[in-house]
């Protein structure tokens, strides 16, 4: 399944790194700018989703698993910071380079995903007790990371407003 998340995030990331502004500006009628205001305020909430609930937040944040794919994709791998990452990669570099950077990036978070999820499942029965407590650690230094990063996409996003004007 999570390769299949990995596709649908690809997908996503490869649309909004070779149309990023043109979704913007053309589609939604509405600035970057603003998408990185409400995106940093967005995983503002997701941050302290893990600051309150811990470990539990991404079960609270993926909703019903009816469609697991499409699940694991969205709080996982598609957010704001991840949108916000393909558009920059898009201005910056040339279509095809763009796409490949994409596809690098989200073929090595797959890579680490499967990775750790495979030193978790040979680890868990022998130090069940410690994984949880570890988890709940890297949850609660996870949510400071989540929020440092929500603040700074909002800051930038009213900074690129103001300087509009």
């Amino acid at each position: 399944m999570i390769v299949s998340g990995g596709l649908i995030a690809t997908a996503v990331f490869l649309c909004f790194a070779i149309l990023g502004d043109v979704v913007f500006g053309s589609v939604l009628q509405a600035e970057f700018a603003s998408f990185q205001i409400f995106g940093g305020l967005v995983f503002l909430l997701i941050g302290f989703q893990f600051v309150f609930h811990g470990p539990t937040a991404i079960e609270i944040l993926r909703g019903d698993s009816k469609q697991l794919a499409g699940a694991i994709a969205m709080p996982v791998l598609i957010g704001p910071g991840t949108i916000s990452a393909s558009i920059i990669v898009g201005k910056r570099l040339d279509p095809l380079s763009a796409c490949a950077a994409v596809l690098t990036a989200v073929s090595v978070s797959i890579l680490i995903i499967v990775a750790l999820k495979m030193v978790h499942d040979f680890a868990r029965p022998r130090r069940e007790v410690l994984i949880k407590r570890y988890i709940e650690i890297a949850g609660r230094i996870t949510a400071l990371v989540v929020g440092t990063v929500s603040v700074e996409m909002t800051m930038q996003g009213v900074r690129t407003r103001v300087e509009k004007f």
